[in-house]
C-alpha cells in the first residue's frame, strides 16, 4: 500500500511547500510596503499578495481532502496527475492575482476544474467500493 501511496504523499508535500512558499512571499511584501502584523491592509500590491496566500490557503484543505479520498478510493495515478495540475493552476493563481485582480481568473477557473474532477473521481471511487462491501 505505501510503494502505491508514494505519488500522492509527493504531491501532497509540494502543496505544503508551496503553501510555504505564498506565505514567504507575504511575509516579503510586509516588508517591501511596510505593512507590520496583525495589519491586514495596506497597498493594493500588499493587499493582492495577502489575498492570494489565504485564498489558497483557505482551499488547501478541500484538495488535500479530495486528492486522497480519489487517490485512495479511484486511482493514485490519475489523482496524482490531477494534483500536480491543481497545484501547477493554484501557482499561476497567486502569480496573477499579485500582479492584478484579474490576473487570478483564468488559474482559478482552470483550478476549480481539476477540484471538479477530483470530486468527480472520489464520488465514483467511494460509490463502487460503498457496493463490493454490500
Amino acid at each position: 500500500m505505501l510503494d502505491e501511496a508514494v505519488g500522492l504523499g509527493a504531491v501532497t508535500v509540494l502543496g505544503v511547500l508551496e503553501q510555504a512558499y505564498f506565505t514567504l512571499q507575504v511575509i516579503y511584501a510586509r516588508r517591501k510596503y511596510k505593512v507590520s502584523p496583525p495589519a491586514t491592509t495596506g497597498p493594493p500590491e500588499f493587499e493582492r499578495v495577502f489575498r492570494a496566500q489565504a485564498n489558497c490557503s483557505e482551499y488547501f484543505p478541500i484538495f488535500i481532502t479530495l486528492l486522497w479520498t480519489s487517490g485512495v478510493f479511484f486511482s493514485q495515478g490519475l489523482s496524482s496527475v490531477c494534483g500536480l495540475l491543481y497545484l501547477y493552476g493554484r501557482f499561476r493563481y497567486f502569480c496573477g492575482y499579485s500582479e492584478s485582480a484579474q490576473g487570478r481568473l483564468a488559474p482559478l477557473y482552470f483550478s476549480a476544474k481539476v477540484l471538479w474532477v477530483l470530486i468527480g473521481f472520489s464520488s465514483l471511487g467511494v460509490f463502487s467500493h460503498s457496493y463490493e462491501f454490500t
